[in-house]
This record gives C-alpha cells, structure tokens and sequence, in this order.
C-alpha cells in the first residue's frame, strides 16, 4: 500500500456516491487515494456514467492525484484492492417498491429491511455479496469487506457463517445519527459525547451515554421523553412520538427502526396513509433520484449537492470514510459497526454478527464486550438473530421451508398462513431476482 491504496465501489453508480468521495478528498492527507474504482451492472451504466463524471470532477477541484475509473468489469477492478465497499441494490428501487408494497395488501409492514421486505432485499443480496466474496478471494486476497449494502447485519451474517472470508466489516449509518442527536440534545459538540452501542443492525440500543466521560445516560432519557424535541429518527421513518414513560423504563436509546416493533400498529397505519397518498418510500425515492441525477449530469457541478441529504442516507460518508482511515492507520478509536461478535455479547453465538461499539484496528474491529444485553431488549434482539440466521440459509440455498420459517418467525408476521401468503406473491414477483429458488423447476407450496 506505500504507493496509495486502490478502492473498488460496487454499485458505484448509486446516488450516495458523492458523498463517499467527498470523504475521501476530506481525508486524503491521511488516507492517500491513488485509484478509485466505480463499479455497476450493464442497467447502472448511465447512472454509473453521470456519477462517475460528477466524482471526477469534484477530484479535479480538489487538486488531488486521485484517478477515478468506470468500470462494467468488477473482476478488472477488484485485482490488488485493498479495500471494496458495497453498495448495491438487486433489482434497483422497482423491487424495493414491490417490497414495500406487497405486505400492506395483507396489513403487514412493508418496509426496506425489515419483516418480508427485509426477507426478500436479503434473499436478492446475499448470493450476491457471496459472488464477491468468492472473487475477492482470488483476485484481492488481503483486502477489507466494507458492505453498506442493506440489511446490513443478515449479509454480514451470511458472509460469516457461509463463506471462508472474515475480513468483513458491516457499516450503517443509524448509530452515528443516534449520537449526532444525542450531541443536539445536550447542545455540546458531537465528539463530546460517546455512546456504548449493542445489538443488531437496525436493531441496535444505545445503553449508555456518556458526556466528556461523565454518564449522563439517565439525563438523556429524561431530555429525549420531555416532549421539548423532535423524536429522533430516520428520514424514512416516521417520527412517531415514544411513550416516555415506556423509555424510562426500558432505560436505553432504542433506534428509529424500533418503532416497527414497539409501535406496530401506528408504523402501520401510517404506512397505509403514505402509500395511498404519496407511494412507498420507495416510489418517494424514485422521484429524489431522478431528480439528483439531473443535478449530477450539470458539467459545472463540482460539489455533492446539499440536496443529496434528503435521501436518508446522512452521516453515511464519514461513517464509511472514519471506518476505512481507522482501518489504515490503526488509529484504534471506538466506532459502532457490524462484525463477527467473538463473546462481546454474552447472549448472541459467538460466530454471528453483531452491531457493536468496536476498537477499530489495522486487523479490523474488536469488539467491546458488554457481558449481557439488558433483560428488556435481549428477547428481541436474539428473535431476530433467529430471522436472520434462518433467511441467510434460506438465501444460500433456495429452500422455500426456511424462507417460510424465517417470515413465520419475524415479529411483524401475524401468522403462518399471511407469512405464506406473502411469501408466495412475493416470490413470484422477484422470481427473476430469485434463481436459487426456481431451480429444477422447484414449485411452491
């Protein structure tokens, strides 16, 4: 790596992109860049065009010897890598629609990750990512797995338990969203405030917080169920007010994507209005994106457009671009990420993922042990351990009983017989996305 270090985007062609590389150009004093490598599908390739010429430009305004290719050939970019991150979408923005919009027919939440959206987005990705991994074995043996890919902790999961790659890394963006409103309630800088993170992926618990040091987590939650502040959420969730006396009691931050389970009534008929009166987030999406592809063809647009933070994704550049110039300098910080749980959590396997507070090392991230999860949310947290688990096999090996099993199980199926309803239609509709499960003519239940 002495001179620079080569980076291969898969999905390069994604809206999100310009964000990553203006991390890159913040960091590049202690992340030198020689090559960067943008990688999409023969579908992507306007996409990948448009950014990709957008990404040169905001290089050449910042002076830096960065070189930036577009490529088709992800075999061609991955030789001699030294870090791939991806973040890619299996049947582009059309199928999370459908994800979206199938279950509310059965008066089931239809959401990106979660429940039988969250199913299906996985059953796409995962022989996917596996793919990569098998040619990054071959082609960059020693390079990082950085996956931004949804959802994040099943795919970090399947990489673990059915592949022999272990330099994965899963990264979102929702624990640096929880600190960046805890810094906002407090009124103090971002980097004051430290908060011991633990769970799953979209399933994770801030369960302590501390100010300079000082804990301050009981402050907090009585400054979060003030009713002075906004909920903290997501842009792609609803802000539904919590019930204050239900988070005192549960004594941790939850995420934004808690509300699907703890207020899945409300989620749901909120969900109900949205789609009948503006469409899925989805559909929302479809439209922010045409509409920052416009902004991105402009060939005097040099910058990532401030528009770009309305898609949801915010905070996803320095998360990413912290994680891989900690990586390379073994800076050992402490940042949130989704890797192998190696004992940290005394109630989840110690092969499975995990999204945890974690030394970030040379070697990768170590993750800080908490002993247990706290009685009131280790129950959910081990259910969907189960989901996941039971998904990921059913994505490597196209068996309709597991991906039947693993709906059943999820908390926001009401039943076996809506979870094979679902199942079924949903199925069908990816049927192209989905080979593993057509195999041999293979007919459904």
């Amino acid at each position: 790596m002495s001179n620079g270090i080569k980076i291969v985007t898969i999905g390069g062609g994604s809206s999100y992109t310009p964000e990553l590389v203006e991390g890159f150009i913040k960091r590049y004093d202690s992340l030198p860049i020689r090559e960067l490598w943008l990688v999409d599908i023969p579908e992507g390739q306007e996409k990948l065009e448009i950014v990709g010429n957008l990404a040169k430009r905001m290089v050449k305004k910042a002076g830096l010897p960065i070189e930036v290719h577009l490529t088709l050939d992800r075999r061609e970019a991955l030789k001699d890598a030294d870090f791939v991150t991806t973040q890619f979408r299996v049947g582009l923005l059309a199928a999370r629609a459908k994800d979206e919009r199938i279950p509310l027919k059965y008066n089931v939440i239809g959401q990106e990750t979660n429940g039988p959206g969250g199913l299906f987005k996985g059953l796409r990705t995962i022989p996917v990512i596996l793919d990569i991994v098998k040619d990054m074995e071959e082609l960059c043996p020693n390079a990082w797995l950085i996956n931004f890919t949804n959802p994040a902790g099943m795919v970090t999961e399947a990489v673990l338990r059915h592949s022999n790659w272990r330099k994965i890394v899963g990264l979102c963006n929702v624990p640096i969203s929880i600190q960046m409103s805890v810094a906002k309630l407090l009124e103090v800088e971002p980097e004051r405030v430290h908060v011991d993170f633990a769970g799953l992926n979209h399933m994770v618990y801030g369960l302590h917080v501390y100010l300079d040091g000082k804990d301050v987590t009981k402050e907090v939650l009585d400054e979060m169920t003030s009713g002075k502040h906004a909920s903290a959420t997501m842009r792609n969730i609803a802000a539904i007010d919590w019930d204050p006396d239900f988070i005192k009691a549960l004594g941790a931050i939850p995420c934004g994507y808690h509300r699907y389970y703890y207020k899945q009534a409300q989620m749901l008929e909120h969900e109900h209005e949205e789609a009948a009166e503006q469409g899925t987030r989805a559909e929302v999406v479809q439209k922010l994106e045409k509409e920052l592809f416009e902004l991105y063809k402009d060939e005097n647009l040099d910058i990532k457009p401030p528009q770009l933070e309305k898609r949801g994704g915010a905070y996803y550049s320095d998360a990413a671009c912290s994680l891989i110039d900690s990586m390379y300098n073994d800076k050992r910080d402490i940042q949130p990420v989704n890797t192998i749980n190696n004992g940290a959590i005394a109630s989840i396997p110690d092969e499975s993922a995990v999204e945890i507070s974690s030394v970030i090392t040379k070697d990768g991230p170590k993750p800080i042990s908490i002993g247990d999860l706290p009685v009131p949310v280790r129950g959910l947290v081990q259910q969907i351990k189960s989901f996941e688990r039971v998904a990921a096999e059913a994505a490597v090996t196209g068996d309709y009983d597991k991906a039947l099993l693993a709906l059943t199980i999820n908390p926001l199926l009401p039943s076996d017989k809506v979870a094979k309803e679902i199942l079924n239609e949903m199925l069908e509709a990816h049927k192209e996305h989905l080979p593993q499960f057509f195999k041999e003519n293979k007919v459904l239940s």
